[in-house]
């Protein structure tokens, strides 16, 4: 099993270019089982997630092809793919590859919009928290489609196709607003979308299934209305840039400091986060192509934030930012208010030297002078990258194992890194 071997204490200076974002790709591809024409995805980073999502959809019948490289184009640049479900072949998702990621049960409520059927089994993924479908069901409820739980598959039927209603969630959801839209665009008559998530990724989405022929308002508000359409069409969309990947940089050349332009990244997807890195004591400027971090030596300043839904500070940093503040001087306070067992980095940063308390959903974090080098296990994919930003400022060798966490949403890590100044390297096998 992959390894990744970090030499600490050497700053970053460089460029690095954004990948496409994780999650925004994975419901975009779901979104080629609403048409019988081929969907054109650019900027699709290259990631393990995305491969599995691939052969899932071709279970279905999806046809599936990338472009080569063109002349001129960079390593770093995306792909582009094509995905065409002219016909579904299989309503089915079975358990050994619905298991392995748990976006893939949002092809739920594609299938029953298109074929009036599917069985999904019910999924895995990482151990944050409990993460129900329960919300993805109440869609499709909602929606009209009868539903039953059969040997660990959902077995969901709507015969006489989904009917408009109204989807009031009694949490934010991202996941289940996705299952929402790509339901209700085929619905018949109209949908409201309740309490609905307004993530960046959501109105990506939203704005592809718009561009496909849905009649969609309100994407990126609490309150999305969808008009049913009697068909969608083909279409060509870029994603968008990955903000957390764009966050989880920056912060790693805050911890390290030096001087870095993370090329192709958009400031106005980090609302949030930009004013909590540039509190810690770091100059973030906006530039034509893309964001400039630089810290010049001086010591980090510690900050007190709680996760929220979007535009709030996003949970898929708090790792990673509690990895920065073991580096400050004083005293910081993390509040994890999304996913009751998102602190399983903790131990693994205390390895290192961090000195970091928790009491129920909050870390308090005391920065230290300086963090050493050790054997650490990733638990998942945030809590992994948080180790790697703890590893570059660490005084000796770190090792991270499991690192196949990272390869899910993170692309080439090391070769980013490593082109900007970084000693890390993969360790095969």
């Amino acid at each position: 099993m992959d390894r990744i071997k970090i030499t600490g204490g050497e700053r970053l200076n460089g460029v690095i270019t954004v990948s496409g974002a994780k999650n925004a790709a994975l419901p975009l591809m779901i979104a080629s089982l609403l048409t019988e024409q081929t969907l054109t995805l650019e900027n699709v980073p290259r990631l393990v997630d995305v491969d599995m999502l691939e052969r899932i959809l071709r279970n279905h019948g999806v046809d599936t092809a990338h472009d080569g490289r063109r002349k001129g184009q960079r390593l770093e640049d995306g792909d582009t793919l094509h995905l065409t479900a002219k016909q579904i072949v299989d309503t089915t998702a079975p358990y050994d590859l619905v298991s392995r990621m748990r976006a893939s049960f949002w092809v739920l409520g594609p299938l029953v919009a298109r074929c009036g059927e599917a069985r999904v089994s019910l999924p895995g993924g990482c151990a944050i928290g409990t993460r129900p479908v329960d919300l993805h069901l109440l869609v499709l409820e909602k929606l009209g489609a009868s539903l039953n739980l059969e040997d660990g598959y959902v077995v969901a039927k709507a015969e006489n196709g989904l009917k408009g209603n109204v989807i009031s969630f009694p949490f934010v959801s991202v996941g289940a607003t996705h299952t929402a839209l790509m339901s209700a665009v085929l619905a018949a008559g109209e949908t409201i979308i309740e309490n609905a998530a307004r993530e960046p990724e959501v109105v990506d989405l939203g704005d592809c299934l718009t561009k496909m022929g849905a009649k969609i308002e309100g994407l990126g508000t609490s309150t999305i209305r969808i008009q049913g359409v009697n068909q969608l069409f083909g279409t060509r969309h870029s994603v968008l840039p990955d903000r957390i990947e764009t966050g989880t940089y920056a912060m790693a050349v805050a911890m390290t400091g030096g001087n870095v332009l993370l090329r192709g990244a958009r400031a106005d997807l980090l609302d949030a986060v930009l004013p909590i890195i540039k509190q810690a004591g770091v100059d973030v400027k906006v530039e034509n192509d893309g964001i400039r971090v630089q810290r010049n030596g001086a010591r980090l300043k510690p900050v007190k934030v709680a996760t929220e839904p979007y535009p709030g500070f996003p949970t898929d940093l708090q790792a990673q930012l509690m990895a920065l503040m073991t580096r400050a001087e004083g005293t910081s306070e993390i509040r994890e208010t999304i996913f009751e067992n998102r602190f399983m980095h903790v131990q693994e940063l205390a390895r290192l030297g961090a000195d970091i308390s928790l009491k129920g959903d909050l870390a308090t974090v005391t920065g230290v002078d300086e963090l050493a080098g050790a054997p650490v296990m990733a638990t998942d994919l945030r809590a992994s990258v948080s180790l790697v930003i703890a590893g570059l400022a660490a005084q000796g060798e770190t090792i991270i194992n499991r690192i196949y966490h990272i390869d899910r949403g993170f692309e080439r890590i090391e070769q980013k890194l490593g082109q900007c100044g970084a000693k890390i390297e993969r360790l095969v096998g």
